[in-house]
């Protein structure tokens, strides 16, 4: 059964809305007064700021303003700085550091004006989020101005904005306990349950989801279930509560068959929550049930799993849902935040809600009831061979826009440099089971197939950084990668789970000869192949781009470009096999990151260390013309982006601020103006 969207008449009559003119688009406009004020520089997370002083004529002299080594922020030094800082009235906010501490700093100078730190002690080290999360929320009624956060220990914390200091009145000493008061009785200290993003900020209203351990070998079928609620930002008092798993009665409960709704835990959101507040919405992007892989336990489609759900602001009633995969079995969790837009399409003024996802599919909707913008049709999709498993025989596939990166895998995506090399290539494939998007994973066998190998499921298209949008052209930006990853099911080892598989996969030895059974000598890609490595000669097995930027324009539903992103590796570059080849641009390889939209730029930095002009190790920060992607400036980092870039005004001037770091080099914000 397909449970279809539930379209009251109060929100039925808000269609008359959508049908404003041109000139008065109202919502999501991009960050605002050359300031950052939320995580994706407005609620509904376009990363966007109309500002211009850094343009394609100046964008290579940018120079570093200053920056913040995040060391002595935790017992040891992080290499894996993800947060986008904030910008209100000069002051930048940011999480940093092993501990998640929050520092504000002048936005002009990177001077510290106040640090505060929560040492959670046993409950901070069980923790299943760690290290400094992917930032915090500001909130303001005009005098009273606070910065709200969740810990490691998943603790909601409010601190005075100017001082840093807790607040007196809100929860218990400025602090909300997540595990308590979440409809499930949990250990307030071992229970595993956490959160990266931001708390979402709307009004009086904070929004805040949940997220677990990686679920490819859960111990159990039953898990704390990833409910989300609404808290009273004054008062830390809760006062809403979505179940993302049906109880009985509620809508969705009957599509988890054989009452296992009653144990299955995780379906959270741990990616970003968007807000309309003129609508009074919230959109929810679900992740999976417990268990990435093996759904036996859990029959049916599994509501709300892998949907984007339109809740209401102040009660948490759910408004409308679209489940995007039914009965996931692909690690295809909504990964980051839905776009919302204001976009003319076939001449009407739309409101809608864009989600990149990991499949490379980007889902559009009316986000005033949740009709796809273009046809989303249920079409069949492969039955797979693991025992107990229970199969959707459909899928929902978009008509537009098409797919943004590549999908499964078949040989025509293959490493195609030389005959040679692509003849390595099928020899690495020739055990693997291929096919189109949602080929289910394998029971893996010694002697084939050892997996089902796929693009965009586990090896995500598009993950948490997300995508970002320019309202002035109806233009969405989104970096992806093209990586293929072995989905293949073993037995769970004796004692380890009371669910019959974990992720993994059978390798074989050597070959064996037919007759004799003696060892026969193995080609260099065979013996790959009987590792299980995804290579050819240390080469990536498909051929280029690794990774790319696509624009779309969203309305038409059609692509307007696509560029490689970041500079071709080093270890491809000069590759033996490769010399005196004529290389097309690759982009790098594990390309995940965010991108920002200003005026006229595309900003994007590069996701892992590689070539730079200097010589030395480290990264680009890149600006495209964000109308023909074509690159018109470059910045040199010492290590890879791994926080979404932001832009603010200060002093008449404009900085871009990222967050770097990667192995050997520590996290680090960087601030860069023009000289």
């Amino acid at each position: 059964m397909r449970v279809q969207p539930c379209v009251p008449r109060r929100i039925a009559a808000l269609l008359t809305i959508a049908a404003l003119s041109a000139t008065t688009l109202h919502g999501q406009s991009g960050a605002k007064n050359g300031e950052w004020p939320t995580y994706g520089g407005d609620l509904g997370h376009t990363r966007y700021a109309p500002l211009d002083q850094i343009d394609a004529s100046n964008f290579g002299r940018l120079e570093l303003a200053w920056r913040l080594k995040t060391d002595s922020l935790g017992p040891r030094p992080e290499f894996n700085l993800q947060s986008t800082p904030l910008m209100v009235k000069g002051r930048l906010y940011s999480t940093a550091g092993t501990r998640r501490a929050v520092v504000a700093l002048d936005a002009a100078t990177g001077e510290l004006k106040w640090v505060f730190s929560l040492d959670e002690g046993a409950r901070g080290a069980a923790a299943p989020r760690q290290l400094s999360g992917r930032g915090l929320s500001y909130w303001s009624d005009g005098r009273d101005e606070r910065i709200l956060y969740v810990t490691p220990g998943y603790q909601l914390v409010a601190l005075d904005a100017a001082s840093g200091r807790p607040v007196p009145g809100f929860g218990r000493d400025g602090i909300v306990d997540l595990k308590q008061n979440f409809d499930q009785d949990l250990d307030l200290v071992n229970a595993a349950v956490g959160l990266h993003a931001t708390p979402m900020i709307a009004g009086d209203v904070v929004i805040v989801g949940a997220a677990f351990e990686t679920g490819a070998n859960p111990k159990s079928r039953m898990n704390v279930k990833g409910y989300v609620r609404g808290f009273d930002v004054r008062t830390g008092k809760r006062l809403w509560i979505f179940r993302t798993i049906p109880a009985p009665g509620e809508v969705g409960h009957e599509t988890w068959l054989k009452d296992s709704w009653a144990y299955t835990g995780n379906t959270g959101v741990w990616a970003q929550i968007s807000v309309d507040p003129e609508l009074g919405l919230a959109y929810l992007p679900v992740e999976l049930p417990t268990h990435d892989y093996y759904g036996g336990y859990r029959p049916g489609d599994n509501l709300f799993s892998e949907s984007l759900v339109a809740v209401d602001l102040k009660t948490g009633a759910r408004r409308w849902h679209f489940q995007l995969v039914h009965h996931g079995v692909w690690d295809m969790d909504i990964p980051c935040a839905p776009i919302l837009a204001d976009v003319m399409i076939d001449g009407r003024l739309r409101k809608i809600v864009a989600q990149p996802t990991k499949q490379a599919f980007l889902y559009v909707f009316d986000r005033v009831t949740g009709e796809p913008i273009w046809p989303i049709e249920e079409r069949p999709v492969p039955k797979g061979d693991v025992p107990g498993e229970w199969y959707s025989p459909t899928q929902p596939i978009p008509s537009k826009p098409p797919a943004y990166d590549r999908q499964g895998f078949s040989v025509d995506d293959l490493i195609d440099f030389t005959p040679a090399l692509r003849a390595e290539g099928l020899k690495v494939i020739e055990r693997y089971r291929i096919g189109p998007v949602f080929t289910p994973p394998s029971l893996s066998r010694a002697e084939g197939p050892i997996a089902t190998l796929t693009m965009a499921a586990q090896g995500a298209a598009t993950n948490w950084p997300g995508g970002s949008f320019d309202p002035e052209t109806g233009i969405l930006y989104v970096a992806s990668q093209s990586q293929p990853r072995p989905m293949g099911l073993v037995p769970a080892p004796p004692g380890t789970s009371d669910l019959p598989y974990f992720q993994g996969t059978v390798l074989s030895g050597a070959r064996r000869s037919g007759g004799s059974g003696s060892a026969t000598a193995e080609t260099p890609a065979e013996a790959a192949a009987a590792r299980g490595a995804l290579t050819v000669q240390g080469l990536p097995l498909v051929k280029p781009p690794y990774s790319r930027i696509s624009a779309i324009d969203l309305t038409k539903g059609e692509i307007r470009w696509q560029v490689p992103h970041g500079a071709t590796p080093d270890a491809i570059r000069n590759h033996p096999a490769l010399k005196g080849l004529d290389l097309p641009p690759t982009g790098r390889v594990e390309n995940n990151v965010g991108t920002l939209v200003t005026k006229t730029l595309l900003i994007a930095g590069e996701g892992n260390a590689g070539p730079t002009p200097s010589g030395a190790r480290g990264a680009m920060l890149r600006a495209y013309d964000k109308a023909t992607g074509k690159e018109v400036g470059a910045v040199e980092m010492p290590a890879p982006q791994t926080g979404s870039p932001m832009t603010s005004m200060r002093d008449g001037r404009q900085y871009l601020v990222v967050a770097v770091s990667g192995p050997g080099y520590s996290g680090e914000l960087r601030a860069y103006r023009l000289p």
